[in-house]
C-alpha cells in the first residue's frame, strides 16, 4: 500500500452540486433514520478517492442499505476514520483550521451541547477564508452553496482530505 495525494477536488464538489438537493438512487437516504449528512459527505469523498475501504466494522464502505461502515454514515466514525493513524485503504484527512480548507474538505458542526452532528462539504472558499466566504453543500439541512456563517453552531472542526492510501 502506498499513500498517494490524488483527491481529486473538482469531482467531490461536481459531486455535492449534482446531490445537494436530491439523493442519488445508488445510495439509501438515511433522512428519517437520525441524518443523511455523513452519508452525503462521505459520497462526496467517495467521488473524489474512487476507494472504498472494506474493513467488517472499522473500514469505511457503501454496498447497500444494511451493509455498510459506521464511518460512512456516523459522524465521529467518520471523522475517527479520516484521520487514523494506521496504514489502511481509503481516503485520509487531518484536521485544519478554518483558513487552511479548500473545496473537496469536510467541516463537522456541533450544533448541541455534546457531540458533532452535521459533516457539511465545502465546495467553495473565498479570500479570506473565514467563514462568511466559505460554502458549503449538505443533506439532513440540505444546501448547497450555503456559508459556514450563517450556521448556529457552539463548535467547528475541519478537515483537509490530504489523499488516499491506495493497493
Amino acid at each position: 500500500m502506498r499513500f498517494v495525494p490524488d483527491y481529486d477536488r473538482k469531482a467531490a464538489v461536481r459531486y455535492a452540486h449534482r446531490w445537494a438537493y436530491g439523493r442519488n438512487p445508488a445510495f439509501y437516504d438515511y433522512e428519517e433514520l437520525g441524518g443523511d449528512c455523513t452519508n452525503f459527505a462521505s459520497q462526496c469523498v467517495f467521488a473524489g478517492s474512487r476507494i472504498m475501504n472494506f474493513t467488517p466494522t472499522y473500514g469505511w464502505y457503501y454496498i447497500d442499505a444494511n451493509q455498510k461502515a459506521p464511518a460512512w454514515t456516523g459522524v465521529e466514525y467518520f471523522w475517527n476514520f479520516m484521520t487514523r493513524r494506521s496504514f489502511s485503504l481509503g481516503p485520509v484527512g487531518e484536521p485544519c483550521e478554518v483558513k487552511d480548507l479548500r473545496p473537496g474538505d469536510i467541516v463537522q458542526l456541533r450544533l448541541k451541547e455534546s457531540g458533532f452532528q452535521h459533516s457539511p462539504v465545502v465546495v467553495f472558499v473565498g479570500q479570506p477564508a473565514v467563514p462568511e466566504n466559505i460554502l458549503l453543500a449538505a443533506h439532513s439541512y440540505d444546501a448547497d452553496n450555503r456559508p459556514l456563517s450563517t450556521y448556529d453552531y457552539k463548535d467547528i472542526r475541519c478537515l483537509h482530505i490530504t489523499g488516499t492510501i491506495r493497493p
